[in-house]
């Protein structure tokens, strides 16, 4: 990372889609990016471009390929940024993990349904890990008063959709995480917010059974009669991070062009 004194975003899942744009907008906004991702060879050429960009911005970028849900990975992670990071100069934590298991609760077939071990490891990914590195940031002092946490749900958290049960629980958790961190981060001045974004064409949602017909009825909704994109999210998040939002935390806020409220547009 670069010598100077200047503050920094810590994104989790920042190689596509939220993660991605988002790295490249706060590095526009003056901070240095640290990016955790995992992705095999044909996700690193885009890895790869990201971090081009962030220096021909002016930014300096690190990257870090592991598994965001591994205690040892993530407390390597952490320690290697506090070793060359000043104390409190991470400003920004996003979460934007994506990576669950989609299956039915209930099948025909006993094997094909959730099991255990697939619950867990949604939950502890996409939910429970936001609490585990913010824990490690405060610990480390790497983050402090004017810190912002940042966590992406969707709709999902309070709706139902076929085999998204238990990626619907974690967004739902994560809801409920982004609250009690508030609560507990408030003495320290940092905030706490999920952002609700609305549908997205992401490599996340091409994920889920029947993602077309979502995105098809995410336009037709649509105030603005198109889908959100990650630069739409980015932006109101760069923004949300400015020093005289401190009173803003423990919300869900919904960045969605006003889709999420819209049951029907008159034709």
């Amino acid at each position: 990372m670069s010598d100077k004194q200047t503050n920094s975003v810590l994104i989790l899942g920042a190689s596509s889609g939220f993660g991605g744009a988002a790295a490249l907008e706060f590095a526009r906004a003056g901070y240095d990016v640290y990016g955790v991702h995992l992705d095999r060879r044909a996700g690193l050429k885009r890895v790869e471009e990201i971090q081009a960009e962030i220096e021909t911005i002016g930014q300096s970028s690190r990257y870090f390929n592991i598994n965001a849900a591994s205690p040892e990975k993530r407390s390597q992670v952490l320690d290697e940024i506090a070793a060359e990071a000043p104390e409190g100069s991470v400003r920004v934590l996003m979460h934007s993990l994506a990576f669950g298991t989609l299956r039915k609760f209930i099948a025909a077939n006993p094997a094909d349904e959730m099991g255990p071990e697939q619950m867990d490891m949604t939950l502890t990914v996409m939910a429970h890990s936001l609490i585990y590195w913010t824990q490690g940031l405060v610990a480390r002092e790497l983050m402090g008063k004017g810190g912002r946490v940042y966590a992406m749900t969707s709709s999902g958290g309070d709706r139902v959709i076929p085999s998204y049960g238990a990626v619907s629980a974690a967004k739902a958790s994560l809801e409920s995480h982004c609250r009690q961190l508030a609560l507990e981060l408030a003495p320290r001045g940092i905030t706490a917010n999920a952002i609700r974004a609305g549908v997205t064409d992401t490599p996340a949602l091409r994920k889920i059974p029947g993602a077309e017909n979502m995105i098809a009825e995410a336009e037709r909704l649509n105030p603005y009669q198109r889908l959100t994109t990650p630069e739409d999210v980015a932006r109101c998040m760069v923004a949300l991070a400015d020093e005289r939002t401190y009173w803003m935390t423990g919300n869900t806020i919904r960045v969605d062009g006003g889709e999420d409220f819209v049951v029907s547009v008159p034709s």
